[in-house]
């Protein structure tokens, strides 16, 4: 499936319209700065990213996840977009963005109005190349952690709190030289691949609210904040 917008800008609410606009001029070079060698051999991913107009007057939302934990998983209790692999019988990234986000948080698909495909991002880390489908919750249901195996926490996120600067600042890997963009909200800490496409998408949409760039913690520090720990061994997050 090509990039692009995938339903006509009058058709989603006004305060998506800028990203629907901008999906067809993407580039990868817009949400990160790593390529595939040209002989790398990649794995189709996609994830979904679910804005909805928010719960009790919280204003809009994301739903986002936060994975279970799991020794020796790099992924092991990060919090993510739901998603996952491409599987023989899904209808291109849309099909699969939608399969995971109803298999990981039981939404109703139905519901569901995918409104554009980004670039796909590669992540070096897994290999994957991971296509962003944006979606309006035109009907939202209910979500929780099918499997707590895989899905610790399930929420939609309020974009506001996202946006507000007293909640972003700069996490960074003395290790490998790794920095990025950071959010703490809802007691969790977003960082990698998912707070850098959340940062580039609240720039685009104009939901961006002027940050402090130069608050920079290290990752491990922002982490031990937040209850959790960086899985050490085969990780290598700089994926964002």
């Amino acid at each position: 499936m090509n990039q692009g917008a995938l339903v006509d800008v009058d058709d989603v609410p006004p305060w998506l319209r800028r990203l629907v606009e901008f999906a067809g001029r993407a580039r990868a070079e817009h949400f990160t700065r790593f390529a595939p060698p040209p002989d790398e051999r990649t794995k189709a991913a996609a994830v979904l990213v679910l804005f909805g107009d928010g719960e009790e007057g919280r204003g809009h939302d994301v739903l986002l996840q936060r994975r279970a934990h799991h020794p020796n998983d790099r992924h092991s209790g990060q919090v993510a977009f739901p998603g996952g692999g491409a599987e023989d019988g899904d209808d291109g990234p849309v099909g699969t963005a939608l399969r995971e986000a109803q298999e990981e948080t039981g939404l109703d698909p139905s519901g569901v109005l995918p409104i554009a495909v980004m670039p796909e991002l590669w992540i070096p880390v897994s290999g994957f190349s991971v296509t962003p489908v944006l979606a309006y919750w035109q009907r939202p249901s209910r979500v929780w952690p099918v499997d707590p195996a895989e899905t610790a926490a399930v929420a939609r996120v309020p974009i506001a709190d996202l946006a507000d600067p007293a909640n972003r600042f700069v996490v960074h890997r003395p290790d490998t030289g790794w920095r990025g963009p950071a959010f703490s909200v809802n007691g969790m800490l977003v960082w990698g691949f998912t707070a850098g496409l959340l940062s580039t998408l609240l720039s685009l949409a104009g939901w961006e609210r002027k940050w402090n760039t130069k608050d920079v913690r290290t990752l491990d520090d922002a982490l031990r904040e937040h209850g959790e720990r960086l899985v050490t061994g085969t990780e290598r997050e700089g994926d964002g």
